[in-house]
């Protein structure tokens, strides 16, 4: 029989935790795919927050510092056990030589179907453990023993999936505060939006304030994203325009909802140049960081310069924040498209992920979906790509009363400064793609 390492009860403290964790914590989470200090050297760690969940396994929330960049604050949930089974070897953190947990096997207990299964169950019963709250929608009934399976892949965060009917989303980088991923697809449900999964369950931490810890939705069976969907079409030489007017129809249904259940920003004549300006210091400090944007940079400006001395008269609103065709999915009967993911984009602010802005942001990011979908395969059919962004655009119409190209200068803006961070994201974690975002800035140089 396997043996676990229940904590000591009143003698692990955080401090205590860390004489045993903090060396592999060193090694391991620069490892990571959502670690976002990537090539910059892990300075201090701390503990903001540890809560047993069960005896051998502790939620963390672990602060680390970074010389020269800001703090970031991380979830974890550790599995400890003096034996690990051949199934969780991939799963290892590192063996502790010193402290409490010395000579025990501490791993990454998402891993493991016993923890797993057990967080389940805290989502299923409405309760607290420590800081730690779970609550579910009582309209909703979530089986018991649904087994656990993690899906890999390339993500900010871990997603669980359970017996094919509910998906856990557990956000990895965390931020202070309710997240979006949380607030928008309940009000959207609330709207009677079907675009989009209702949150079934949920938990959050009351240490150091509210924060949203991760979200069980209905795990949409038989779904296919749109990535995966644009790279069969290319594969097969087939065209994608029918797929991208209905997508485009979708996100405008989407958006609409936005409207009716968030306040929108009244036209901000005065946010235009606040805007421009927003985009320009981002494009500065992506070219000190990328030497490949140097060249563009005073003529992308011109990009963000037409939008400084423009005017917007449709009223800012809620958004996605982070629309490409991973963050949409084919399915059903008939098929039809759902948006998920409304977190936004990680790496920014929360506050600045819930703020109104343009709903040109959120087609901006799918035409630039478009281009990498275009680049993926050999060789590259820039007419594919340009099909698709013409039909999104006209579903989107279609949909809306109004035509995003309509709002060329702004549209243009906002897909320079999505190509820009895409740069920055590239040249870190995917130098291999560096070229497609680069191949969009040089065109995007070139003028409208």
């Amino acid at each position: 029989m396997l043996k676990t390492a229940p904590r000591p009860q009143g003698t692990l403290s955080p401090p205590l935790l860390l004489t045993s964790l903090a060396g592999l914590f060193r090694e391991w989470l620069p490892q990571q795919r959502w670690f976002a200090a990537k090539g910059r050297p892990l300075t201090d760690l701390a503990v903001v927050s540890m809560t047993e969940l069960h005896p051998g396994c502790l939620h963390l929330l672990l602060r680390t510092g970074h010389a020269g960049s800001p703090a970031h604050c991380y979830q974890l949930i550790l599995g400890m056990r003096e034996e690990l089974p051949p199934r969780l070897h991939h799963a290892v953190i590192g063996r502790p030589s010193v402290g409490p947990l010395a000579g025990l096997n501490v791993y990454d207990a998402l891993r493991d179907p016993r923890s797993t299964g057990l967080l389940l169950e805290r989502l299923r019963v409405p309760g607290a453990a420590g800081p730690l709250r779970f609550e579910r929608d009582a309209r909703t009934v979530v089986p018991a023993g649904l087994a656990p399976r993690l899906l890999d892949g390339e993500q900010s965060n871990t997603s669980l999936v359970y017996g094919d009917s509910f998906i856990l989303k557990l956000f990895r980088r965390i931020q202070y505060g309710v997240n979006p991923d949380l607030e928008v697809p309940w009000a959207l449900a609330g709207e009677g939006c079907a675009r989009v999964p209702a949150p079934v369950a949920w938990f959050w931490t009351t240490e150091p304030r509210r924060t949203t810890l991760g979200v069980l939705q209905p795990f949409l069976r038989g779904a296919t994203d749109g990535w995966t969907l644009a790279l069969r079409s290319l594969a097969a030489g087939e065209g994608f325009a029918d797929e991208a007017y209905e997508l485009g129809r979708a996100t405008a249904e989407v958006h609409m909802a936005l409207a009716q259940v968030f306040a929108s920003g009244p036209p901000d004549r005065g946010g235009d140049g606040r805007l421009a300006a927003a985009m320009t210091g981002r494009l500065e400090a992506a070219a000190r960081q990328v030497p490949e944007l140097a060249p563009y940079v005073s003529r992308l400006r011109a990009a963000y310069d037409a939008v400084a001395v423009g005017g917007v008269d449709r009223p800012a609103q809620r958004v996605h924040g982070d629309l490409h065709l991973g963050q949409v999915l084919r399915a059903g009967d008939p098929d039809r498209w759902f948006v998920i993911d409304f977190e936004g984009e990680p790496a920014r602010p929360l506050a600045e992920r819930r703020r109104v802005q343009a709903p040109v942001r959120d087609v901006a990011g799918m035409l630039r979906s478009f281009d990498y979908a275009a680049h993926a395969r050999r060789p590259w059919r820039p007419e594919w790509a340009w099909s698709c962004r013409d039909a999104y655009c006209a579903g989107y119409a279609a949909e809306a009363a109004w035509d995003p190209r309509e709002e060329g200068a702004l549209l243009r803006a906002h897909e320079t400064d999505r190509a820009v961070y895409e740069a920055l994201y590239e040249a870190r974690h995917r130098p291999d793609w560096l070229p497609v975002p680069m191949a969009a800035l040089a065109r995007l140089a070139a003028g409208p």
